[in-house]
């Protein structure tokens, strides 16, 4: 099983619509995501359950979690989303940079953006990776 995980400060809204989309989109027998913060906040942004459900996925009960070496282990890829240099470096882990607005304070016109650019970002990273469900 692959991990990849998807981190951003808060993990409030830009990673937990990633990993949701990940873990929709994937070939759920080969590859999986986590989303983590560095600073997580309590919840999740109420603008993005909103938006998520507006395409079938609820993150109503979905809670940020931290980022920690110890979650990073193991893992084939980190995204990262706005934490710069407050994502952890963990030696070996390929890395890779999504500058992606964060949606807090945002309307739900600007988050709903945002959501399809990450889903277009998680399908080329899935195809890149081979790991589409149905492929």
């Amino acid at each position: 099983m692959r991990t990849f995980i998807f981190a951003c400060v808060h993990n409030a809204g830009r990673s937990q619509m990633s990993a949701a989309l990940f873990n929709r989109l994937a070939d759920s027998t080969t590859a999986r995501a986590i989303s983590a913060g560095t600073q997580p906040a309590e919840y999740v942004h109420p603008v993005v359950v909103d938006a998520m459900k507006e395409i079938g996925i609820d993150l109503s009960s979905a809670k940020p979690q931290k980022l920690t070496s110890e979650l990073a282990q193991g893992a084939d890829m980190l995204i990262t989303m706005g934490c710069g240099e407050e994502c952890p470096y963990v030696p070996g882990l390929r890395r890779e940079d999504w500058p992606l607005p964060d949606p807090k304070g945002q309307g739900i016109e600007t988050v709903r953006q945002t959501r399809d650019e990450i889903r277009k970002r998680v399908l080329e990273l899935l195809k890149r990776e081979r790991l589409l469900a149905g492929e």
